[in-house]
């Protein structure tokens, strides 16, 4: 959580990601490509299998620069997750190609998608970056391949999207789990109808990187207990869509009126527009939240946002 707030201080204070190139307008002729290797953005998820575990550990290696040994690690496999990663790891020869034959055979795969614009990227080839981009954002918008590339399409916005925060904890039986066995056993109670089960399993698919799976979670507690404001607040969190951030705000921002002391509206919408770089306001929103109950799970989660913008966007 706290890893997120820095990092959406960071945006809201200007700080540009990779995605800068939308605003572009003139790249020189020729440019010797970017330093380094493009970034590998591999998510296994909950998976603890083996070979989860060497891709995870073939991903450290790749981000600390031992690229020889990381693609021996990935040599070993051939999921499309390891074929990626080989790709990558062969930069500069021949990188380019390999994805775009990745894209042939597995022409919905955002996987692919998102690391061809990275790649594409690092050569300067913004245009085709960018529609790579668009691409593993629409192909499954349902993964965390397409939560990424979002951020290099909307690089005004903080990385990745909001989660919701729900008021209430998960059940000390199924908190202690491993992470594996916690998210099946939310999913079995989510079946079971209860509102606020179903809303404890959403929140565990955002953090899989599955918005749109997240988003049916929270719909289905609302419809199950309307006057819940957890339940409806969840439903505007799970519609923020960089590309259209108004369906999010127009859902929440009326249930101010409608749940005037409920802690969950005023602490999640400022969660948004933390998210959207409106700091001011959401500085506001947020001591709204802590306000109402400061040793709350969500008056101290405000503290702690408050505590991390600092004083962000005051100038």
């Amino acid at each position: 959580m706290f890893a997120l707030v820095v990092l959406a201080a960071a945006a809201a204070s200007g700080v540009v990601v990779v995605g800068v190139l939308a605003t572009r307008s003139h790249v020189p002729a020729a440019p010797k490509p970017r330093a380094g290797h493009p970034p590998l953005v591999l998510d296994l998820g909950v998976r603890t299998d083996a070979e989860a575990r060497a891709l995870v550990q073939a991903q450290t290696l790749y981000k600390d620069g031992k690229v020889d040994r990381a693609a021996g690690i990935f040599g070993r496999y051939h999921s499309l997750e390891a074929e990626v990663g080989a790709a990558l790891a062969a930069w500069p020869g021949g990188t380019i190609a390999r994805l775009q034959e990745l894209q042939a055979e597995h022409p919905r795969s955002s996987l692919v998608a998102l690391h061809a614009g990275l790649a594409l990227y690092w050569v300067h080839r913004d245009a085709e970056a960018l529609a790579a981009w668009r691409a593993a954002a629409k192909r499954q918008p349902d993964t965390p391949y397409a939560v990424r590339a979002g951020d290099f399409l909307h690089p005004a916005f903080a990385p990745g999207l909001p989660r919701f925060v729900p008021s209430f904890e998960q059940p000390l039986r199924i908190r202690g789990l491993p992470a594996p066995q916690q998210f099946a056993a939310l999913r079995r109670a989510a079946a079971g109808g209860n509102a606020h089960a179903r809303i404890l399993f959403g929140s565990a698919l955002q953090q899989l990187g599955r918005p749109v799976s997240a988003e049916r979670q929270f719909a289905a507690a609302a419809r199950l207990a309307p006057g819940d404001p957890d339940a409806r607040a969840a439903v505007a969190v799970g519609l923020f869509d960089k590309a259209n951030p108004s369906r999010a705000f127009g859902r929440l921002g009326p249930l101010t009126r409608v749940f005037p002391r409920a802690q969950t509206v005023r602490f999640h919408l400022g969660l948004l527009l933390v998210w959207s770089a409106q700091v001011r306001e959401a500085r506001r929103q947020l001591r709204l939240a802590e306000k109402e109950d400061p040793q709350s799970l969500l008056g101290r989660q405000a503290a702690g946002y408050l505590k991390a913008l600092g004083t962000v966007g005051t100038s």
